[in-house]
């Protein structure tokens, strides 16, 4: 139960609040919580088993990683509105076919982000159309192939990990 808030910072994304809860054993704590509107993200497989890839340039993470494509919720945007968004921006493609695979909290010690995954089939060109702050080239790799990236540790980012995992379990149950 929250008892007090206490707003520190207020950005584009991000909204920072110091927050006194009171802890389910009666304890009272004062917790520092990033309020996000959450995002979502895309596994597109194509008729040849291939997914999409994006190397991304991310500052945060101090250089390049490779993850699926995926975006913010603008606006309380829907979900799928999201992923359908960022799936033809980043990747120049669009789908027919969308398979919802969960959500999951990105960091749920700190941040209210949660991240809503999609699978994406039955593909078709579309324009892509990068936001000015992004630095990405899309790739198209085996679902087996970024899988074992994700299984090897060669890939970083939660999203991307746990999405090719639900991706993979998803098209093998058929």
């Amino acid at each position: 139960m929250i008892e007090s808030i206490r707003n520190v910072f207020t950005g584009r994304v991000l909204t920072l609040n110091l927050e006194q809860v009171r802890l389910p054993n009666g304890q009272v704590a004062e917790l520092e919580i990033a309020h996000h509107p959450g995002g979502a993200a895309v596994v597109a497989i194509d008729a040849e088993g291939r997914v999409c890839l994006l190397r991304q340039f991310r500052h945060a993470a101090g250089g390049w990683l490779t993850e699926l494509p995926a975006g913010k919720l603008d606006g309380g945007e829907p979900p799928l509105e999201c992923a359908r968004r960022e799936l033809a921006e980043e990747a120049g493609v669009s789908a027919r076919q969308w398979e919802k695979l969960g959500e999951f909290f990105s960091s749920p010690g700190v941040l209210t982000e949660v991240i809503h995954l999609f699978l994406a089939q039955d593909l078709e060109l579309a324009d892509a159309s990068p936001e000015d702050h992004e630095v990405l080239e899309a790739t198209w790799v085996p679902l087996r192939e970024a899988v074992d990236l994700a299984a090897t540790g060669r890939l970083q980012d939660a999203k991307s990990l746990i999405g090719l995992l639900w991706a993979r379990e998803r098209v093998a149950a058929g």
